[in-house]
C-alpha cells in the first residue's frame, strides 16, 4: 500500500514521528507521500524526505486556503524544490470555494500558475477541490494534455463532480471519509465508477480518522496506520478483495509518482 496524502508535517505527529512511521511500516504501507501545502510546509516535507530516504516522497505546492501567500517569489521556490529528486508532483493545488480562507481570485491565480510550473517542470500535480468542481475544471482543462498526470485527492463530491473528472482522465485518491456514515454515504456508491487504474488510497492524516474503527482509538489522530482499513471499505464497497485492491493502487502510485 502506498499513502498518497498524508500531513506529516502537521504539529500533531511532532512528538512521535519515527514511531508513526515505524508504525506505518508495520501495518503494511510500502511508501508515504507528504503533501506540501504552502512554502514553508513544503520545506518541512523535504527535510522529512531526507531524513527517511526511499520511504517518504513529497509533493511542494501552495494550497488554496493559503493562496493569499501566492507571490512573486513563490514560483522560483517551487521551482527549486522540485529540483529535488524527492519532490514527485506539484502541489497540494486547486481551488477551496467552500473556507474561502483566500478568496477564489487569489486561489485561482495560484492554481493556475502551479499547473503552468508542473507543465514547464513535467511533473504530476496533486489537486484539491471543494463547492468548486466547475470552475475547477474549466481552469484544468487547458493544461491536462500538457500534464504528465493529474489526481484529485480526497474526493468527496457528486457523481457529476466525479463523471468531469474521470472525463479529463484525473486519477482519484479516496480517504477514510467513505467510512463517514454522517457524511460518506454516497461515496460508497461512486468509489465504483472509478477505473481500477484511475483510483489510489489515503489517509490524509491527521484528519479524516475512519469514524467506523472498531474499537475506536483513543486519539482523534488519523495516521498511515489506518490505510489498510480505509483500504477494506474501499474494496467492500468496490465488491473487490482487499489483495486485489492493495495491489492495483500500489501500481497505480508508482506509476503517478514514478517510485
Amino acid at each position: 500500500m502506498i499513502d498518497i496524502g498524508i500531513n506529516l508535517t502537521n504539529k500533531r505527529f511532532n512528538k512521535d514521528l519515527d514511531q508513526v512511521i515505524t508504525n506505518a511500516k508495520q501495518a503494511g504501507v510500502n511508501a508515504l507521500m507528504v503533501t506540501g501545502t504552502s512554502i514553508q510546509e513544503s520545506q518541512q516535507a523535504l527535510t522529512l524526505c531526507r531524513h527517511y530516504p526511499d520511504y517518504l516522497f513529497c509533493t511542494a505546492g501552495i494550497h488554496p486556503h493559503d493562496a493569499s501567500t501566492f507571490d512573486t517569489q513563490s514560483l522560483a521556490h517551487l521551482r527549486l524544490l522540485a529540483s529535488n529528486s524527492c519532490v514527485k508532483a506539484i502541489g497540494e493545488c486547486g481551488l477551496d470555494f467552500n473556507r474561502n480562507f483566500s478568496t477564489p481570485a487569489e486561489q485561482e491565480h495560484a492554481f493556475v500558475q502551479q499547473l503552468e510550473l508542473a507543465v514547464e517542470l513535467q511533473l504530476p500535480v496533486f489537486m484539491h477541490e471543494r463547492d468548486a468542481n466547475q470552475r475547477f475544471i474549466t481552469l484544468l482543462k487547458p493544461y491536462i494534455s500538457q500534464l504528465p498526470n493529474a489526481v484529485l485527492h480526497c474526493f468527496t463530491g457528486s457523481q457529476a463532480d466525479l463523471e468531469a473528472c474521470l472525463a479529463l482522465d484525473l486519477h482519484i485518491g479516496i480517504t477514510g471519509w467513505i467510512c463517514d456514515e454522517r457524511r460518506g454515504i454516497d461515496l460508497i456508491d461512486l468509489v465504483k465508477l472509478i477505473p481500477a487504474e484511475r483510483l489510489m488510497i489515503e489517509t490524509d492524516a491527521p484528519y479524516l480518522l475512519p469514524r467506523s474503527m472498531r474499537p475506536k482509538p483513543k486519539s482523534s489522530r488519523n495516521e498511515p496506520k489506518y490505510l489498510p482499513y480505509i483500504a477494506q471499505a474501499i474494496a467492500n464497497a468496490r465488491g473487490e478483495s482487499l489483495k486485489q485492491l492493495v495491489q492495483q493502487t500500489e501500481q497505480n502510485s508508482k506509476l503517478f509518482f514514478k517510485i
